[in-house]
């Protein structure tokens, strides 16, 4: 015969307090969650935030508001809330992390005349580059270096003004070159940034009202046509020392870098080649001279290098038996060094290049396009 389980009076007597236990266990946990949920623990912290920090923040609040209500009464609860926040902080990580940096170009600017040579290959070029940056890169303010504008042997300036005239320094073009506009708005914001980062780095550094010069918006008007393809964001340009050690400004690159992390475009205005007095001579041969191909190509090899090699790449530059042919002055090929002292850990690559008689119209970007197979 078999004994069947009994049931004490005793033990009925305890099961009913358990049950009711129980059940008050259930209604204090769906209490806390609601009150958890509408108490204001998600409002502080939020100033500033992009929505998906703020919703982060909330449910990271939201979890840390249930564990100090069970921190005294149930340390299993409060360990696995404490469990959940972390893998949902783990998992959505920070915008930081999320944000990817701003790449950074290079654009050979020829002279004033390219934006009128609509059918020349790099007007298109810069059109292409162009039409990436706005509709792929879409930054929020972009900062330019261009090879007209040398400041001190050991300082720079910046322009801090917000609304300025156009700089026509070019000679000898006809009168309607000096008439043309480029519509563009600076940004004293953008520009403290630019002077506090200079400051940082020990590079001395002061803002000047100065407007954009032709290696800017001649260039611009053909990569940002204001009708078909507007940038529509603030442009802040900033000088080259008035020197010619590679070094320098590698390390002025290095030290505005971190715009890049605020959604900031870096551009560096310049010329891959550029031998005015040899232009003149060949004016009417576009065949590329041999010192066009050579330095070129020895520019494309510094430019792509490791960015472990690529500093001490960039400074031989100006030491090979054909760079004064290339360049007699180097203040058009130091943009591309401050170009790839921002590019940090970032590889550089050669978009496109053209010779052209004592010219080349390389085209460079370092780092890449977030989210984008660029064409380029």
């Amino acid at each position: 015969m078999s004994s069947q389980p009994t049931t004490t009076p005793t033990q009925q007597a305890t099961k009913k307090p358990s049950s009711t236990l129980t059940a008050l266990s259930i209604l204090t946990v769906l209490i806390a969650v609601s009150l958890a949920f509408f108490i204001g623990y998600n409002t502080n912290n939020n100033n500033n935030k992009t929505t998906e920090e703020q919703h982060l923040t909330s449910q990271t609040a939201n979890l840390f508001g249930l564990k100090r209500f069970f921190t005294t009464t149930t340390p299993a609860v409060s360990r696995e809330i404490s469990k959940t926040a972390a893998s949902r902080k783990t998992a959505g990580g920070s915008s930081s992390e999320k944000m990817s940096r701003t790449p950074i170009y290079f654009l050979s600017h020829g002279g004033p005349n390219v934006m009128y040579q609509t059918d020349h290959p790099a007007y298109k070029k810069l059109g292409q580059i162009g039409k990436e940056i706005t509709t792929k890169v879409k930054p929020k303010a972009v900062v330019v270096f261009s090879a007209h504008w040398q400041a001190g042997r050991d300082m720079i300036q910046v322009n801090t003004a917000e609304i300025t005239d156009l700089i026509y320094d070019f000679y000898g073009f006809p009168s309607h070159y000096y008439k043309e506009k480029y519509p563009n708005v600076g940004s004293r914001e953008v520009a403290n940034k630019v002077l506090d980062l200079l400051g940082k780095a020990g590079i001395k550094a002061e803002g000047v009202k100065r407007g954009l010069d032709h290696g800017v918006w001649a260039s611009f008007k053909c990569a940002f046509e204001p009708e078909s393809n507007p940038l529509n964001v603030p442009i802040v340009q900033v000088s080259l020392f008035n020197n010619e050690d590679p070094v320098a400004h590698y390390r002025l690159g290095q030290a505005v870098s971190s715009l890049r992390d605020e959604n900031i475009l870096i551009i560096v205005s310049g010329m891959a080649v550029h031998n005015l007095r040899d232009l003149w001579f060949s004016r009417n041969d576009s065949r590329p001279l041999p010192y066009t191909t050579s330095f070129d190509e020895a520019l494309k090899k510094a430019a792509t290098a490791p960015p472990a090699e690529r500093e001490q790449a960039m400074a031989d530059l100006l030491k090979r038996p054909d760079a004064r042919q290339a360049h007699p002055t180097f203040e058009h090929l130091l943009p591309i060094h401050i170009g790839a002292g921002a590019a940090g850990d970032d590889v550089g690559k050669r978009l496109w290049t053209m010779g052209e008689g004592s010219m080349s119209w390389a085209q460079f970007r370092f780092g890449q396009v977030a989210n984008s197979s660029s064409s380029l």
